[in-house]
């Protein structure tokens, strides 16, 4: 929702993301704390948040810097708290009006503040699959920033991060490996963006690749409001709730009647 104008209404944002919290996923992103003149949409984010059912499924909130973090922390709702490091000091400077080097000192601050309340911390290794601004990039350079982020500040959790969708599968599998024999104790996601008629074939790259974490958004709505391209959105959660058996992995049992009234309330939402 984040780049959607004009503004969604509390309530209808509530009733599309309550759904969602009942269909069992694993975790929802369910909003921001960061600067509503930056991002409007995420202005409601504490109603939001307040107002979401308890289920298995975990909270997650995206944070930007110190101040928001605090605010997420205190709102309390919030299970997981995510934080956007770039490995392009362009797109870092341009997400969160800091480089990489004002990142790694949020991060860290924010990590034992995290720790300290008791939540999980979630950070995205953004542009870590290609580079369309001319910042240093290579698979090993992405595994090197993994490393450092989990054998130096202790993330343990990290989402390869797209954005722009500059990947191709088997730049996404290549990275997703390399980051998993380089720091095997890292739980180590992806978060991918593409044109829909991709998305199965980046999906099943990361899988190969070792990632077992995927973030997607339902008929691949939204994506990056910082990166300029409305063409390239998230990829659609439906195509990764039935693929995993077909790469040997398990198959989930899903709410179906609560994913369907969810379809349903996004056909409504923008």
């Amino acid at each position: 929702m984040q780049g959607v104008s004009p503004f969604i209404p509390t309530e209808r944002k509530v009733e599309y993301l309550s759904l969602l919290m009942e269909v069992g996923f694993d975790v929802l992103d369910a909003g921001s704390f960061v600067s509503p003149r930056a991002v409007p949409q995420m202005a409601d984010t504490p109603l939001v948040l307040s107002a979401l059912p308890e289920t298995e499924t975990k909270v997650l909130a995206i944070v930007a810097n110190e101040r928001g973090c605090m605010e997420a922390l205190d709102h309390g709702r919030a299970d997981l708290i995510g934080f956007p490091f770039s490995i392009s000091e362009t797109f870092q400077q341009r997400n969160t009006g800091g480089g990489i080097e004002e990142g790694w000192r949020r991060l860290e601050q924010m990590s034992h503040a995290v720790e300290a309340a008791g939540k999980g911390m979630v950070v995205y290794l953004s542009m870590g699959f290609g580079n369309p601004y001319g910042d240093p990039w290579s698979p090993e350079h992405a595994a090197e920033w993994a490393l450092r982020l989990h054998s130096e500040l202790g993330v343990g959790r990290l989402a390869l991060s797209d954005t722009v969708g500059a990947g191709r599968p088997d730049v996404i599998a290549s990275v997703c490996a390399m980051v998993n024999q380089s720091a095997p104790l890292l739980e180590v996601g992806a978060h991918l963006h593409g044109r829909k008629e991709h998305a199965e074939a980046l999906m099943a790259a990361a899988w190969r690749g070792g990632c077992r974490h995927f973030d997607g958004a339902l008929g691949g709505w939204g994506g990056c409001p910082m990166a300029k391209d409305e063409l390239v959105g998230n990829l659609p959660t439906e195509i990764l709730m039935d693929a995993p058996p077909k790469w040997g992995g398990q198959k989930k049992q899903w709410n179906v009647e609560a994913l369907e009234k969810a379809k349903g309330v996004l056909s409504r939402l923008f």
